[in-house]
């Protein structure tokens, strides 16, 4: 009985050995799977909504709010303001410098 039995642990243990390869290989197509995806994320592959192009040849920026008034604001109250910025050129739009924003203080 302990010929059998010896006999069945070194075939589970071959056949474990011979899946091996197998799921190395697996499991690498998979991390090359994750990290094609992640790049091509990255890269803009599902970049959101586009805006239509309005100018050709060269970038375009459009704000969609240049003015905000937020009325009188208590001290230490926090508000909040969004803006949407687009390109709508056909050209990429790169910043040089830092984009400069203005807070001006009412009477």
């Amino acid at each position: 009985m302990s010929q059998k039995k010896s006999k069945r642990d070194e075939l589970r243990q071959q056949h474990a050995t011979n899946q091996l390869p197998i799921l190395l290989i697996a499991g690498g197509v998979l991390l090359v799977g994750i990290v094609a995806f992640a790049v091509w994320q990255a890269a803009g592959g599902n970049s959101g909504p586009k805006v239509p192009v309005e100018v050709n040849g060269v970038p375009s920026i459009k704000i969609d709010k240049e003015k905000v008034d937020l009325g009188d604001v208590p001290l230490g109250q926090t508000v909040e303001v969004a803006f949407n910025i687009s390109n709508v050129g056909n050209r990429q739009l790169r910043f040089t410098e830092t984009p400069y924003i203005e807070l001006v203080e009412g009477c």
